[in-house]
């Protein structure tokens, strides 16, 4: 049995399960929390400390987190549960917006990256590669989580829980609530900040990009995904499943980031 420790820093508690001086730091997306990583801990959790967390807001804290503030909280975790050495980020959805970020600003701190379902979100390759069909897609179902967290209540959290219905989110309903839809308000309304600072997506180490085959839409252009292949040191692996690759292939999903993490290990 591994143990398992719950520490709060600036306000957010942080899990740490497992064993092993690497440190692996995860990061969700929308409509989770840190439940979405429970199978990649007790996956991992014999060769690394596995450290996660709910994102601020989306349960409790503030109603918006910025990308400068999320960083710096990023950067508190960090110093916090791995002073000594650089973390390896594991990262979902809005997991990897911001995690992307904290990467390229504090690379000192970062010593591999494992990117799921999301890469160069805000290229204009992958701008271009969107059909009509396909941004019209995007901006409907995000404008659609912004106005409901602008709402908020009980008709925004309706709204939000209608959206993951129909985008066959695997997350339980009852834990789905309007707070977690402040990402989008960001990237749509301007709130907190929004994203424009966020930096094209150039990591400066390693980086395992797993994603989704069979979804209506890519988050990432092609021209991203090759240039990340032909990168020393870094993979792609297309996955028959979802957005949620995770939770739809668990096994193939484990077995690709043990194999890169620690040569299947």
């Amino acid at each position: 049995m591994t143990t398992e420790q719950r520490i709060t820093i600036n306000g957010t508690e942080v899990w740490l399960q497992g064993q092993g001086d690497e440190v692996i730091l995860m990061l969700h997306g929308w409509p989770d929390t840190r439940a979405l990583w429970d199978g990649t801990v007790t996956a991992l959790q014999d060769s690394a400390t596995c450290a996660r967390l709910t994102l601020p807001g989306f349960e409790s804290g503030p109603s918006a987190t910025g990308l400068e503030d999320m960083c710096q909280l990023l950067r508190q975790i960090v110093d916090r549960i791995s002073p000594e050495r650089p973390v390896t980020l594991m990262l979902h959805d809005w997991g990897c917006v911001f995690g992307y970020e904290f990467a390229m600003r504090y690379p000192e701190r970062v010593a591999r990256v494992v990117a799921v379902d999301v890469g160069d979100h805000n290229s204009s390759a992958l701008l271009r590669e969107w059909g009509l069909k396909e941004k019209l897609s995007v901006m409907g179902y995000q404008v659609w989580l912004a106005l409901a967290w602008q709402i908020g209540g009980s008709l925004g959290t309706r709204m939000t829980r209608a959206m993951a219905r129909w985008l066959r989110c695997p997350t339980e309903p009852e834990r789905i609530t309007h707070k977690m839809n402040y990402p989008y308000a960001m990237q749509w309304l301007g709130t907190a900040g929004g994203f424009k600072g966020a930096a094209q997506i150039k990591l400066p180490m390693p980086l395992l990009f797993v994603y989704g085959e069979r979804k209506p839409f890519m988050f990432h252009s092609s021209k991203w995904l090759e240039k990340v292949a032909a990168t020393p040191g870094c993979v792609v692996q297309g996955l028959p499943c979802g957005h949620w690759v995770m939770v739809s292939r668990p096994e193939a999903f484990h077995a690709r980031v043990r194999e890169w993490l620690w040569g299947g290990a």
